[in-house]
């Protein structure tokens, strides 16, 4: 695709021309820079660590007993106190064999689990560049030169995850508990096999700034357990000093910036530089990275984060990675002196504040629009849809009772140390959480004690351009009694299987109307990650009382039909008896097709009665009616999937009710019932 292609297909959303023009001016100059950064690789890679002045002069064995006495500047508690480990096994003890256990099948195996994929040996000698999902090796072409989507089942999202080496922290996580060396040499030693098999800015691993980033800041935690060991060596400090001097080089050469909108890639850059900027200040370029990477990450809060405290990207997947991106760089700061104005931490507990809102009475998130299930800091392996961590840090970081959970998480204690964890426990009890309106994230969720339900009313994410987003325009998620029961299907993947992807972010795979087969935004098969705006939802009220709830809503996606329609969806909620009534009206002429789909949890029993259709759990205990109010047609039960993390899905089934004509309203009545109270209706 040439540049002209890629600009036009670039230039959507609200774009102004000045906007427009200052893009095509950066992307020339970045092609003129890669033309540039050709012949300077074999430079850059052989390069050794600029330091300042005073560290440049130093002796190998001299620098190696700076940096394993130094005391400034200060890292996350949990990974600098020695008591850490000693902490861990009290606190989480299951939790310690399984991290155990799990440190050991890498050290034997090289076995570890990537996202949401069965866990896998990675052989004798890893290879650093092959594809664990298809097998195939990526060359070690210049960075801008690989086609990153193959449509081969290739998936260059899994290698990056391979490659950010986040299962690292699992054996320094293990060397603190047990003070085994066995899994510190197997750091060392994976680390000298990448750095060996990734020469700087060839292959896979160096095409993307934001892999950079987060490779880094994953090594500054590995270095900060590293180097005060006995057995960490000059050649060791060397091997880390050329690793980081080519990751910033890197991230401040590629940087993942465009006039046009910047996202969690570009957040990502910045981090990394903030981070390296921070704990390296024996490197001449610290400084610089350090302010610019503050200012970036400031900027980027101000145009990424909603007035009321959600990411743009209208993903809560990408929230919680957005999320972490600020939680643990603000905590770092803190930890440094670094001062940041409250406004900024006032917008950093606003993102925690719409996380506690959104999540299920179960504690999980509903995953609207996309999810990578990528972490910042993979202290422990966390689902896509689990979200819930954060906000004990929150909570302790805030002193704010409203954001405590209910456990105690590990992360905590890694990122705020002994103190932390007593911050939280000085903490009271969080009270019930009530029905809330996020009208700049387009999320409304309606609740009274175990019931919930979440009404998606947002657009395209970035300002229109679209990336993360699904066709999932007035698509609900629906709990009762604590038990989840309709659901979003999640996102499965990428560019692994672009039919899957195609399907998972098609409106044919939410809970809400599809008319004449089409999408209520535009796709495209092949280009994985633009979506059209066509939809723009719009809230018309909003209402909610200790007895009711109340939303009105509308999108016109389907106002480019030859017989153009607008779907307009009320939903009320009667919390006095526990159920819901949806009504879709459609505003428009013509004869059309109606597809109305409600996409049930995995694990559930779904069966028709007569019109209506009945899901419950496998016990029977818990369950809903969808009764349709208006209409005779018997609904079809369809199988498709679900996914809670990237590269995981199971079957589930679909409720679909299709009927044809000039329809004006559809309505259904969503009825919550326990086992008692059905077998009451029967008597």
């Amino acid at each position: 695709m040439g540049v002209t292609q890629k600009l036009k297909r670039a230039v959507r959303g609200e774009v102004t021309p000045t906007t427009a023009m200052l893009e095509a001016i950066r992307r020339a100059r970045v092609s003129f820079q890669s033309n540039r950064e050709r012949t300077t690789l074999k430079q850059a890679g052989q390069a050794v660590p600029d330091l300042l002045a005073p560290f440049a002069r130093l002796t190998p064995a001299e620098l190696l007993s700076h940096f394993r006495g130094r005391t400034s500047p200060s890292f996350l508690p949990g990974f600098s106190n020695e008591s850490t480990g000693r902490r861990q096994q009290e606190l989480f003890p299951d939790e310690t064999a399984a991290l155990l256990a799990a440190a050991n099948r890498i050290v034997a195996n090289h076995s570890w689990s990537l996202l949401g994929f069965p866990e896998q040996s990675f052989g004798v000698e890893i290879n650093w560049c092959r594809d664990p999902l298809s097998g195939h090796v990526w060359p070690l072409s210049y960075h801008r030169d690989l086609q990153l989507i193959r449509d081969d089942g290739s998936d260059v999202r899994v290698l990056w995850e391979l490659n950010r080496l986040g299962h690292l922290l699992t054996l320094i996580r293990a060397r603190l508990v047990t003070g085994d060396e066995r899994f510190s040499s197997e750091c060392l030693t994976q680390l000298r096999s990448w750095s060996s098999q990734n020469p700087y800015g060839r292959g896979p691993n160096w095409t993307c700034a934001m892999e950079v980033s987060l490779r880094a800041v994953n090594l500054l935690t590995v270095f900060e357990v590293l180097r005060k060991l006995a057995q960490f060596t000059t050649e060791d400090l060397a091997l880390f000093l050329g690793l980081f001097q080519q990751h910033g080089t890197y991230i401040r050469n590629n940087l993942e910036f465009s006039y046009l909108a910047t996202s969690n890639h570009y957040l990502s850059d910045v981090v990394g530089l903030l981070w390296l900027g921070l704990m390296l200040p024996e490197f001449r370029a610290a400084q610089s990275w350090r302010q610019f990477g503050l200012r970036q990450v400031l900027s980027e809060m101000n145009k990424q984060v909603l007035p009321d405290g959600a990411d743009f990207e209208a993903s809560t997947g990408y929230h919680r990675f957005v999320l972490e991106l600020f939680l643990y760089s603000f905590l770092l700061c803190r930890q440094n002196g670094v001062e940041i104005a409250p406004r900024y931490w006032d917008k950093l507990r606003a993102m925690l504040k719409y996380m506690r809102g959104y999540l299920r009475p179960d504690g999980l998130a509903p995953l609207i629009g996309d999810s990578d299930s990528g972490q910042v800091l993979p202290i422990s392996r966390r689902r896509a849809n689990e979200h819930a961590h954060l906000l004990s840090i929150g909570a302790a970081l805030f002193a704010d009772h409203e954001l405590k959970g209910k456990q105690l998480d590990q992360e905590l204690l890694w990122t705020m140390g002994e103190p932390g964890v007593a911050a939280l426990r000085s903490l009271g009890a969080a009270g019930q959480v009530e029905s809330q309106a996020f009208p700049d994230a387009g999320t409304y969720v309606m609740r009274h004690h175990d019931h919930y339900l979440c009404i998606n009313t947002n657009g395209a994410g970035l300002h229109g351009r679209g990336s993360h987003s699904h066709n999932d325009a007035l698509s609900l998620e629906v709990t009762v009694f604590g038990q989840p029961i309709i659901v979003d299907p999640g996102t499965y993947v990428y560019s692994a299987d672009l039919h899957e992807r195609h399907k998972f972010r098609s409106t044919a795979y939410h809970s809400t109307v599809r008319i004449d087969g089409e999408e209520q935004n535009t796709t495209e098969k092949a280009i994985p990650f633009v979506i059209g705006d066509e939809a723009h939802p719009r809230v018309l009220s909003w209402e909610t009382s200790s007895e009711a709830d109340r939303i009105v809503a509308e999108h016109y996606g389907y106002e480019r039909l030859p017989a153009p329609l607008k779907h307009r969806r009320t939903v009320s909620f009667n919390k006095v008896e526990g159920w819901w009534l949806i009504e879709d009206q459609f505003f428009g002429a013509g004869e059309h097709d109606f597809e109305t789909r409600f996409h049930f949890a995995p694990g559930l029993t779904v069966s028709v009665q007569g019109a209506k259709v009945v899901a419950r759990t496998d016990s029977g205990d818990v369950g809903l009616e969808i009764l349709p109010l208006d209409m005779q047609e018997l609904p079809a039960l369809e199988t498709q999937a679900s996914s809670c993390d990237y590269g995981q899905k199971r079957d589930s089934i679909t409720a679909c009710w299709h009927v044809a004509g000039h329809i004006e309203q559809l309505s259904w009545r969503l009825v919550p019932f326990r086992s008692s109270s059905l077998a009451d209706e029967e008597s």
